[in-house]
């Protein structure tokens, strides 16, 4: 006969039983949670940083395209708009500078080089405001330059 104190260390204690799935399951969470937002947040600044550098190359074009300074701002700006929203980013963060050379204060006259820069401010997503008080913001910047008879139509003199 065994002493009932040996017995029962061999089979080992009854309040574990189970316990290993448990915790692996809550290991499992506690790990995968933060990947997660890893993850979406290098998506988020990657749409961003593709959204800022198309929307520097479509407000350059814009710009080149119409026949004044005044109303190339003003397209420029709406096509760069257009392309932020088209990334599901939205437009409230982003700045646009364009600068002319060698003449900068006429973009749209003889052999003038447009630089179009959109600097913008992406914000990360799903962080609580416990943990940071605010979501994190990331800024990028891009710039595109175009010659201005690049996108114009060229009028051959008649024969």
């Amino acid at each position: 006969m065994t002493a009932p104190g040996r017995r029962r260390a061999l089979r080992g204690p009854r309040g574990e039983r189970g316990s290993g799935l448990v915790e692996v399951v809550w290991a499992g969470v506690i790990l995968l949670v933060p990947l997660v937002w890893i993850v979406v947040s290098v998506f988020t600044v990657q749409r961003g940083a593709f959204a800022t550098s198309g929307a520097a190359r479509a407000a350059g074009r814009a710009y080149v395209l119409a026949p004044s300074d005044g109303l190339g701002a003003a397209r420029a700006r709406a096509a760069a708009r257009q392309v932020f929203r088209d990334q599901g980013i939205g437009d409230q963060g982003f700045a646009m500078s364009v600068s002319c050379t060698p003449f900068p204060h006429q973009c749209h006259s003889g052999t003038s080089v447009v630089t179009v820069t959109i600097r913008a401010r992406i914000d990360l997503p799903l962080l609580p405001s416990i943990l940071g008080g605010g979501a994190p913001t990331f800024k990028v910047d891009a710039a595109h330059t175009v010659p201005v008879g690049q996108y114009q139509e060229i009028r051959r003199a008649a024969d």
